[in-house]
């Protein structure tokens, strides 16, 4: 935990909240000329070996979660300085992507406003339950919760529920620009697979697309998922929640390696992002940088990360994430149906 002065910090990364055109041009040529380029040389590769083509898919799949990463830098009006650009571009890169552009926006500015706020949990983030929550929940609740925080359920079932049929539907009470959005990528995702589909051939279309789809899903929730469950992340009650707390104590500094950094569009620097969502990506890592007190927040590297697996469920008591082995024995949560 660091100590903040609060509006201060807010003011000092005021400066990166700009856009600029040139680098987002450039930024959109080289990440979409090498995906299309690499997803046809995995289909070229077909012919020669299914191992060379699953080589440039896996390479594929990194520029997809980079086109994820514009995606969602437009659902935060960070990318272009235009509200209706951001939607244009939003909503080709949520075909490509499998994302409605309305709909996450939608969701996505709820987790930002809300994110590590006890009593405002459950749209757009991931699914946290308190140690005091579990121990009083009843068996069947409890037996969801741990099969949906399995890492095969989350991170192997979890691209395909999230991305082929949950992102499909519309929420309750949408609003009809946010239907319509919805309606138009579906089409789209279902008429750009079909063509392609009677292009190459359907076996094809999956031996190339499957994996890139799979990876850079997989990818993309391990890293909204990482980057918000770490040992001592911030959470707290509605009357002690504090936007900017939450920001750099409950989102990690992920340090990739300089090529990850680059094809996950900087997002590591995930605790300016929640400072100021509308810090594009390619201004991350500079605020980062010049900002000294943004240098002291948890950083986690690649090894480090990877604890993040047992971290289950929130203790409020002690402030931190602990897994079910370390409840296990207290006597309160057996017993209950």
């Amino acid at each position: 935990m660091i100590n903040l002065h609060q509006r201060d910090l807010k003011k000092e990364i005021a400066p990166y909240e700009k856009t600029n055109i040139k680098t987002s041009v450039q930024q959109i040529l080289n990440t979409f000329v090498p995906f299309f380029l690499l997803w046809y040389l995995a289909y070229q590769s077909l012919a020669i070996s299914y191992g060379l083509s699953l080589a440039f898919a896996v390479v594929a799949s990194g520029f997809l979660i980079r086109i994820f990463i514009i995606f969602h830098d437009c659902c935060h009006h960070s990318f272009f300085k235009s509200r209706k650009a951001n939607e244009i571009l939003g909503t080709i890169t949520g075909i490509l992507t499998c994302h409605p552009y309305h709909q996450w926006k939608h969701d996505h500015s709820i987790h930002h406003a809300t994110s590590g706020n006890l009593n405002k949990r459950g749209t757009g983030d991931i699914w946290i339950m308190t140690v005091e929550e579990y121990e009083a929940s009843s068996f069947w609740k409890r037996t969801a919760y741990r099969l949906y925080r399995n890492p095969f359920v989350m991170f192997v079932l979890g691209p395909f529920w999230i991305m082929l049929i949950l992102n499909r539907f519309n929420r309750k009470n949408a609003r009809r620009k946010e239907r319509l959005n919805t309606y138009i990528t579906n089409v789209a995702i279902v008429s750009l697979s079909g063509l392609l589909c009677y292009a190459i051939g359907w076996q094809s279309f999956l031996m190339v697309q499957l994996p890139i789809f799979y990876i850079s899903g997989a990818a993309g929730i391990w890293l909204f998922y990482v980057q918000h469950q770490f040992e001592d992340s911030y959470f707290e009650k509605e009357e002690e929640w504090d936007y900017v707390k939450a920001a750099v104590d409950g989102s990690s500094f992920y340090k990739l390696p300089m090529v990850l950094q680059w094809l996950t569009g900087n997002i590591g620097f995930h605790h300016v992002h929640h400072l100021s969502p509308r810090v594009p990506n390619y201004y991350l890592e500079k605020a980062h940088d010049n900002t000294p007190d943004l240098q002291k927040v948890t950083t986690i590297t690649i090894a480090s990360s990877l604890q993040a697996i047992r971290f289950r469920l929130w203790d409020e008591q002690n402030k931190r994430f602990v897994g079910f082995q370390d409840i296990k024995g207290s006597g309160k949560s057996e017993g209950k149906h």
